[in-house]
Parts: structure tokens; sequence; C-alpha cells
């Protein structure tokens, strides 16, 4: 059986040691606090950008919180190519704060803008909401690239865990209405399918920070019920046509009860003709890329992900 990354194993004893409740048990502000105390933890201090601004995009249901990173070494007045971010965290938890490392190293590695995206979070706001929000915000950055300083012609999309997924929606959305002309996908450790999150032969992952048990509480929170799980823009793994997708770069990992399914709509992508570089980390666990901190592939890995980006935007 293949062994754990010791830095993931690390932080899996540091949670034991910590008594650190699982999400399933919490109501789901709680469970936003944790992971939010999490990260503070488990991210090394972020590195420094060329520059950073906070900005808001009309959404369907009110503003929508975005922010804007440059990449060190980039040129201002340089209109930059961009990769708009949507985060993790099962669509429930996660914001622009806990994914702001992941951001700056990405913005810096690819040379790039990197524009993370603060759409709503469910429960609160059920299905689709943050789908609505990832797709009239990326419609926006790319109506309104002049004015942010970035290439219209060369943007990209990209997430971790549930931000992959909403990445992966937003790119089959672009294609079907026409535009916006996406170049890239970014997809981190994807959730692409809940039509198979019940199935009793699923690896379960238990003692893990994402197992079966929480990703089917955040799918439960996150849907609006059993209806919701065949609907492509939650499991983009059903669209029933691929083609015509921009490129994509799929991260997978061995430790994940997602890489399954990450692996198929990899396998799917390229059987519909999109050129896709699919990297799996064996060894690694979901999550790995906020834990830098502990976890000392998460730099590489990202970095790695950025020159994904950045060759793609060339």
């Amino acid at each position: 059986m293949t062994e754990l990354d010791p830095g993931a194993q690390r932080v899996l004893d540091l949670i034991r040691e910590a008594g650190r409740p699982p999400y399933e048990t919490l109501t789901p502000p709680e469970a936003r606090e944790l992971y939010r105390a999490g990260r503070r933890v488990l991210q090394p201090d972020p590195p420094d950008v060329a520059e950073v601004c906070d900005l808001k995009a009309p959404g369907p249901q009110g503003d929508i919180s975005l922010r804007l990173y440059r990449g060190m070494g980039t040129e201002r007045g340089t209109a930059l190519p961009a990769l708009v971010y949507f985060h993790g965290g099962g669509w429930v938890i996660g914001d622009l704060d806990t994914h702001d490392g992941v951001c700056r190293l990405l913005a810096n590695g690819a040379g790039c803008a990197v524009i993370s995206v603060d759409y709503r979070l469910a429960p609160e706001h059920k299905f689709p909401a943050a789908v609505d929000d990832a797709v009239n915000a990326t419609e926006w950055i790319a109506a309104h690239a002049a004015d942010l300083g970035i290439d219209a012609s060369r943007i990209a999309v990209g997430g971790d865990s549930a931000g992959a997924n909403l990445a992966a929606v937003v790119s089959l959305t672009a294609r079907d209405r026409g535009g916006p002309r996406l170049r890239f996908q970014l997809l981190l450790y994807p959730a692409t399918d809940f039509v198979e999150s019940d199935n009793p032969q699923r690896a379960r992952f238990e003692g893990f920070p994402l197992n079966v048990v929480t990703m089917n509480w955040f799918r439960d929170h996150y849907l609006r019920g059993v209806g919701d799980y065949g609907d492509w823009r939650a499991s983009p793994l059903r669209a029933p046509d691929l083609r015509s997708l921009p490129p994509a770069y799929v991260l997978t990992v061995g430790f994940d009860p997602l890489h399954a399914e990450g692996e198929s709509y990899a396998r799917r992508l390229r059987d519909a003709g999109v050129p896709v570089q699919h990297r799996h980390l064996e060894r690694q666990m979901h999550g790995f890329l906020t834990m830098g901190q502990i976890i000392a592939a998460a730099k590489p890995a990202t970095e790695e992900a950025a020159a994904a980006v950045k060759a793609a935007l060339a």
C-alpha cells in the first residue's frame, strides 16, 4: 500500500493531537471559523506580490467580492494574462483569505494576474448560487479587462476542490454561451460527480480532513436534494459533451475520496479531444496545497501548476 507523505501524516497527527472536531459535527459558521483557524496554522507566510487590491463585481444577488493580485516582477500598466480563481471548501467554507497564499504563489509563478472570487456559500445560498456567481464574475472580469489591467484574450479559470468544480462548470458555460473565450482550466483535485457520492464501494478515507462522510455533509448543505446530483452544473462529469473546452491541467492525489472522479474527468476531457495534463500525486492528501507550512510538497506542486498556467497563457 502507498505510504502517505510524511508532511501530510504530520498534519493528521496535529489534527488528532488537537482534538479537532470533524466538520460534519459543526454548524457551517463553526466549520468556517475552524477552517480559517487551520489555514493560519498550516499555511506559511504569504509571499509578496507586485500589487493586490479588493474589488466588487455586480452579481445576481448583490456584489461579489474579488481580490486581484499582480505577480511579482510584472510591470505596472501592462495588460497581464489572468487566472480567475475559485477557492475550495466544499461550497460551504473558505474565502478570499483562506486561499490568499495559494493565489499569491500562482500569480508570482505564472507571472500573471490572479483574480480570486468570493462566491456565495451554502447552506445560506444553495446550488446554483455559487455557479451563478462564478459565471457572473468571470463574465464581468472579461468585459472589464481593460479597466483591470488584464488581457481579455488570455484568461484562464481555475480552483481547488469545490473551486475546481466551479472552474469546470464555468468553462462549460462559457463554451455554450459563446464566451468569454477561455484559454485554460486549472483543476486542482476537482469534485466532478455527485451521482456516485453514495456508492458503498467508494474508498472512505476515515480520519482524513476530507472523507466520504465530510464530503456528503458538504453535498447536503450545497445541493437542494437528490434531483441536483446529476445536474452537470453540480456534476460536470455528467455533462453530455466535453468537446471544444479549454485545455486543462488536472491534479489528483491518492488519499482523496475525489481522486477517481477527478481522473475520470481528465480521461473524458482527453477522449473529447481536449488537451490535458494530468498530474497524480499518489502520496498526497486532499487539501494539501493550503498546508504548505507543514507539507513541503505544497509549494513545488503549486509552482508546477503555475508553470502550466504560464505556458497556456503565453
